[in-house]
């Protein structure tokens, strides 16, 4: 399904568990927000693969990717450069569940996540 989104396409990683607090609302706000002060999002496929295999390497639940048209978030959007040297975009503010696109479920097989 490669290029059937828009360019200005984020994603989100998120805990289904955890989304299951939001399925209903207007705004979404990861549980790491108050620490971090933005939420983390990333950008191309490549990226959320390295990402996700990094980042949640022994998570054993279901792990959702929020599919997240940027141009209808409407918070602050600023792509900043990571430790690792990507750039990465950061949402300030709570997400407009509204910008959410679609919920697709990460895969996980021997070799790492995999995109549902």
């Amino acid at each position: 399904m490669k290029g059937a989104f828009p360019m200005s396409v984020i994603y989100c990683l998120c805990p289904a568990f955890y989304w299951e607090n939001f399925r209903n609302a207007h705004e979404y706000i990861p549980r790491d927000y108050e620490q971090e002060g933005f939420i983390h999002a990333t950008k191309g496929d490549d990226l959320l693969i390295k990402v996700v295999n990094r980042v949640y390497k022994n998570f054993t639940d279901e792990l959702l990717v929020l599919v997240i048209d940027e141009k209808n978030v409407t918070a602050e959007v600023r792509y900043e450069q990571a430790k690792d040297g990507n750039l990465y975009p950061h949402i300030y503010g709570p997400l407009n569940t509204n910008a959410i696109m679609e919920i697709k479920q990460m895969n996980r097989t021997k070799n790492g996540w995999t995109i549902g």
